[in-house]
C-alpha cells in the first residue's frame, strides 16, 4: 500500500463531515422553531419531537466523532506511510475505514430518525386539516 490509498478518503471524508455539520444546523434551527411553537394545542406534538430530536443530537455527535477521528486515523496512516511504517500505517488505514463505516451505520440511523419525525409532523397536519373540514 503507498501513500496514495488513505489520501482518496480525504476529500470524500470532508465532504461527509461538511454533510454532518449541515445535518447538524438544521437540528439547531428545528429546535428553535420547536421553542417559537410552545402553546397549548402543540404540546404532544412538541413533546414527541422533543425525543427525536434528542435522539438525533446524540446520533449526529457519535456521527461527527467517528468521521473526525476516521479523517484522523486517516492523516496517521498517511504519515506513517511516509516514514516507510508499512504495518502500522495499513493498520491506522484499516481502523480509519472501520470507524468511517461506524459514523455511515450512525447517519443512517439518524436518517431513519429523521424520516420518523417528518411523519409526526404529516400526522399532526393531516389530524389537524380533518378538524377543519368537520
Amino acid at each position: 500500500m503507498d501513500l496514495t490509498t488513505p489520501a482518496l478518503l480525504f476529500p470524500a471524508i470532508s465532504l461527509l463531515l461538511l454533510a454532518y455539520t449541515n445535518r447538524f444546523l438544521v437540528l439547531a434551527q428545528l429546535i428553535r422553531q420547536l421553542k417559537q411553537m410552545d402553546s397549548e394545542d402543540d404540546h404532544a406534538l412538541i413533546a414527541r419531537q422533543i425525543g427525536m430530536l434528542r435522539k438525533r443530537i446524540i446520533l449526529t455527535k457519535r456521527m461527527q466523532t467517528f468521521g473526525v477521528l476516521s479523517f484522523f486515523l486517516c492523516t496517521v496512516s498517511m504519515f506513517l506511510l511516509f516514514l516507510g511504517s508499512e504495518m502500522p500505517g495499513i493498520v491506522a488505514f484499516g481502523i480509519s475505514l472501520v470507524l468511517l463505516s461506524l459514523s455511515l451505520l450512525y447517519s443512517l440511523y439518524e436518517i431513519q430518525i429523521s424520516t420518523n419525525a417528518i411523519n409526526v409532523e404529516l400526522s399532526n397536519f393531516e389530524a389537524r386539516k380533518s378538524e377543519s373540514q368537520n
